[in-house]
């Protein structure tokens, strides 16, 4: 394939408005016959990369940055940021409206944000992130898709830029207890799972949800970044992965929808389960160094714990 029709494909994945013919194209995930190791051979110009995502991220092998500080984010808090769900047959996908926004955080400039999508295995029993920390992996994971915003929503030549994409990743699991509907922000958003059950469905969304809603209670300034790769075809080394280490934690029952309800075309087609790449080849990874303040904490409570043992001796 050559790099044109690369481009043309990873567009196709991203932006939903462009008109794409990728017939000649066919990638799968789990398949016995058509899985993601075949994905280097349909689209050997990036899927056989040296700098391919998702990876294993080995949290004790994660190198301090002090770089990494907190982002800011712009619309993140509006309710009328989410503007369409679509089934594209490998995902479902919640395009936003103008003005998201993300900065800070050591990225090289401020990105606009124009999607998120997920990714899942079997309901909340089979887990299906894409990443994995410590080899554990987790039931879903949503990706934030940002682009540089000196391109102008320009897909095509974001993608020939090494960081022109930012992709922030956020794990998902099953929330503790026996809560079912939870949180609202999550009900809210899959009970529009059952308008678009069929591949290429597409559904308007009413205001209502926030990406603040559904990121509840995540804190945003602590977490991984490394250089790597889109995770489908055409498998374009351009993004800047931020993966956060707190999970979103939602109820069992909306968990179990994504599997139960969705199809990879209509419905006489299986149910659309693990949707995911497998892991890839370890890359580095950084984070944010462990605190002064924590570690001083622990300096004055071992002084204590010495101390009291000494004055302990002492008095016998």
């Amino acid at each position: 394939m050559n790099f044109l029709a690369a481009a043309l494909l990873a567009v196709c994945a991203l932006a939903p408005s462009v008109h794409c013919d990728t017939h000649d194209v066919n990638w799968c995930y789990h398949q016995s016959s058509c899985n993601d190791s075949t994905w280097p051979v349909a689209t050997p110009l990036y899927c056989g990369g040296t700098r391919q995502s998702p990876i294993n991220i080995i949290s004790t092998s994660a190198k301090p940055n002090s770089n990494l500080t907190p982002f800011t984010f712009k619309r993140f808090r509006s309710t009328s940021t989410l503007k369409s769900i679509k089934n594209t047959g490998s995902t479902v996908k919640v395009t936003f409206g103008s003005g998201v926004r993300v900065s800070g955080g050591d990225l090289s400039e401020p990105y606009d944000c124009i999607q998120f999508h997920l990714h899942w295995g079997n309901g909340s029993s089979v887990p299906g992130s894409e990443h994995t920390v410590d080899a554990k992996r987790y039931p879903m994971e949503l990706h934030i898709v940002c682009i540089k915003s000196f391109y102008k929503e320009d897909i095509a030549h974001a993608l020939t830029d090494s960081t022109g994409l930012a992709v922030l990743g956020f794990f998902i699991e099953e929330m503790s207890g026996h809560t079912t509907g939870q949180p609202a922000s999550w009900r809210s958003l899959t009970s529009y799972l059952t308008k678009v059950k069929n591949g290429g469905d597409s559904v308007a969304m009413a205001p209502g949800i926030s990406l603040d809603d559904l990121l509840v209670r995540v804190d945003r300034t602590k977490y991984y970044r490394y250089l790597g790769s889109l995770t489908t075809p055409t498998c374009n080394e351009a993004v800047v992965w931020t993966v956060f280490k707190d999970s979103i934690k939602v109820s069992k029952d909306l968990i179990d929808l994504f599997s139960t309800t969705l199809h990879f075309s209509d419905t006489t087609s299986p149910f659309m389960t693990n949707v995911y790449r497998s892991i890839q080849p370890a890359l580095e990874v950084t984070t944010q160094p462990a605190s002064r303040s924590s570690s001083s904490s622990t300096c004055y409570s071992l002084g204590l714990m010495v101390l009291s043992f000494a004055l302990g001796v002492k008095s016998k």
